[in-house]
């Protein structure tokens, strides 16, 4: 079988085809995720704890050059090191969400795809030969 052929069958296979659009529908649905965390979420948990925004809440960790900044995407972008944990807790908040929503869609696909129990074993069919011994062996207990 030729490398070409082999491509062709693995890449036909309908795994591959299944994890192509799984990768392509994941990548669409983390945005949902990562617009719903970012712009719906943490800022309602931001009110609740006191107007907070979390894109604010970072440690300035070196020098900031003058005529920098004092936002976090400015001091970034000008090298500046930066231990943002509001970015960080953004992020973790996505990321247990989008888990979340990925394991009850796994437990979901798991209980559509049970499949029905085996159906009992058939009775087995004796052979002819034990049949004619229990026969003569019941015809010696007369």
């Amino acid at each position: 079988m030729s490398m070409m052929s082999e491509f062709k069958e693995f890449a036909l296979k309908g795994n591959v085809m299944d994890l192509a659009v799984g990768v392509i529908i994941g990548a669409a649905f983390g945005k949902i995720v990562d617009s719903m965390v970012n712009d719906l979420i943490m800022p309602l948990v931001g009110a609740v704890i006191g107007n907070v925004d979390f894109s604010s809440m970072y440690v300035i960790l070196g020098q900031v050059p003058e005529g920098v900044g004092a936002g976090l995407a400015e001091l970034k972008k000008a090298g500046v090191p930066v231990f943002a944990y509001g970015n960080f807790l953004t992020i973790a908040v996505n990321f247990v969400i989008l888990a979340f929503i990925i394991f009850m869609m796994v437990k979901q696909m798991n209980r559509l795809k049970r499949e029905a129990p085996p159906p009992p074993p058939a009775p087995a069919v004796t052979p002819e030969d034990i049949l004619l011994l229990r026969q003569i062996r019941d015809s010696l207990k007369k």
